[in-house]
């Protein structure tokens, strides 16, 4: 079977089809879709600009950066509260041996 560009997006198509018809039939991966769209659109925006469609590239890599980066907010809360607690926990430390 001859591939070309076509035939990959064409594979995709097929997969997110039978995704949806997964989760019909209560095979739920809802959860996982929410984390794959987004990254499958940061993965064809960086294909696009790879193949010189810049700006249409960049466009879906932003708006699915966005999303991930919405997705993954408790996790940037998680870290940002550790690192907070790290530097307080170290501004008392010098405090207390001056």
């Amino acid at each position: 079977m001859k591939r070309n560009g076509s035939s990959g997006f064409a594979i995709l198509l097929i997969i997110c089809g039978a995704l949806i018809l997964l989760s019909k039939f209560s095979f739920g991966l809802g959860g996982l879709m929410g984390y794959l769209v987004p990254l499958a659109m940061v993965v064809l925006g960086y294909y696009s600009v790879k193949r010189g469609s810049k700006v249409v590239g960049w466009v879906i890599m932003v708006i699915g950066g966005l999303i991930l980066l919405g997705k993954f907010s408790w996790l940037i809360g998680l870290v940002i509260a550790v690192g907070l607690i790290g530097y307080g926990v170290t501004m008392l430390r010098r405090n207390n041996s001056v």
